[in-house]
């Protein structure tokens, strides 16, 4: 199945390419009209986006035999690795008030992230992987105000996405890690000048195809300053049900999950910005062991000195008193990245180092450790 799409995409890819073959090379995204003469007195505005990007990466932990990685997409020792190579293709028609969207990936990011869709959705010939697709929806905009958005789609929490081409920094934050991932279903977004409401309806955390009858509501509310420097996001996802939760793999009875998460970015000046991310996550079940809460709370601290140079400190701190999810009460992770840009591509140096109360890590002797240090090197390109 994942040859068959790869090589849709690459035929796709091939002919609207030659069909804009006079667009400027350094245009990242390249438009291309779709429309046939018979269609252009129905609709002149269609067009098609199409981007996209490719990451690999290099890391080491100082351990040496250990990987001592607790997030996701980086699950290697002294290994060069293929991050994801993503293609993106966004269909637009009516001036952009219709719109689908194709986001496919292929790699372990990719698989990571749609870790319930390689074994879900069975098809006529078998078992068909999902695991390829990131995002795929349609869109409607009956006003300048209000967009209705149907498919699976990225989360709205967190200050961190998928795209290694979109995040300042490699690796991945604890948050994003033990967070929502995607979700599948039906949105509908509302903008009152500075004020932003979405509110929608999809099925448990991070299946395409529900294992289960309880349906997650979604929502956010979002406002930012008259000058655009500052931004804010409250976000919360949960997910309630008279019946027990069978979530496959799990060895409990999930009776409830919600979280509660604020994104806030600030830009200082044109060098310098500051965003924070807060999460609070609860989970009830049918074991007292299993129940509780967890939170978090990150500042990324951007620094631009010149065009083609960056650098991005993350602070990220998790607090789980029990603990439930982390086997630590306390999880305290640095990492400081810097932004390499030569045209597309960038060039990504990082050095990791996380501290916990309990002995969550593992030295190169085999022993418990309460530290560890990693050092990682990371090649993005963005078309």
């Amino acid at each position: 199945m994942t040859k068959k799409i790869f090589a849709t995409v690459s035929i796709i890819i091939a002919f609207f390419s030659l069909a804009a073959q006079e667009t400027p090379k350094t245009v990242l995204k390249k438009m291309v009209a779709v429309s046939t003469s018979s269609d252009i007195a129905e609709d002149s505005t269609k067009s098609l986006t199409i981007s996209g990007g490719l990451d690999a990466y290099y890391r080491y932990n100082f351990s040496d035999k250990f990987v001592n990685n607790n997030t996701s997409f980086t699950n290697s020792q002294s290994s060069f690795e293929l991050g994801m190579a993503t293609v993106r293709i966004d269909a637009t028609a009516l001036s952009g008030k219709v719109t689908a969207t194709v986001d496919l990936g292929f790699g372990r990011r990719a698989e990571d992230f749609s870790y319930n869709d390689g074994v879900m959705a069975s098809g006529k010939n078998g078992f068909v992987s999902l695991s390829n697709i990131k995002q795929a929806y349609l869109t409607y905009s009956p006003s300048s105000t209000v967009k209705f958005t149907f498919g699976k789609f990225a989360t709205h929490l967190g200050y961190e996405v998928v795209d290694a081409q979109l995040n300042r920094n490699y690796s991945m934050s604890y948050m994003f890690t033990n967070g929502p991932f995607f979700h599948t279903g039906l949105k509908a977004d509302i903008t009152a000048g500075p004020v932003g409401f979405m509110l929608g309806v999809s099925n448990y955390t991070d299946q395409s195809t529900a294992t289960n009858n309880v349906k997650s509501v979604i929502a956010q509310l979002s406002s930012g300053s008259s000058n655009g420097k500052l931004k804010a996001y409250l976000n919360y996802v949960g997910s309630f049900g008279s019946k027990s939760l069978s979530i496959p793999g799990v060895p409990y009875a999930l009776k409830s999950l919600s979280q509660l998460d604020l994104v806030v970015n600030g830009t200082v000046s044109s060098k310098f910005g500051i965003g924070f991310n807060g999460t609070i996550q609860n989970r009830q079940t049918n074991l007292t062991a299993t129940s509780g809460s967890w939170w978090g709370s990150a500042v990324y601290l951007n620094f631009d000195p010149t065009a083609t140079l960056g650098i991005t400190l993350r602070s990220e701190y998790i607090g789980d008193t029990k603990p439930v999810y982390f086997s630590s009460k306390n999880i305290f992770a640095n990492t400081l990245s810097f932004i390499c840009k030569v045209g597309p591509l960038t060039i990504i140096p990082e050095i990791r180092v996380e501290s916990a109360q309990s002995e969550i890590f593992i030295k190169s002797d085999g022993t418990g450790s309460k530290s560890t240090a990693t050092a990682l090197l990371a090649a993005v390109y963005k078309f």
